[in-house]
């Protein structure tokens, strides 16, 4: 662990600090899954709120 000590004595211990590294470009694969996830999602977003605006319709 690295420690320093200030003028009074007193020790302040610092954390260690990770490794940084490049991410790398994602391939044709992982492109076409995130467009096919966002796809999904959509697709699911829009059926909740068509479910919330059939529920909300159904009770008057």
């Amino acid at each position: 662990m690295n420690y320093t000590k200030d003028d009074d004595g007193r020790l302040n211990n610092f954390a260690v600090e990770p490794r940084v590294y490049t991410a790398d470009a994602p391939s044709k694969a992982d492109r076409r899954n995130y467009l096919i996830m966002a796809a999904i999602a959509v697709v699911l977003v829009a059926g909740l709120i068509a479910v919330a605006v059939a529920a909300s319709g159904a009770s008057t």
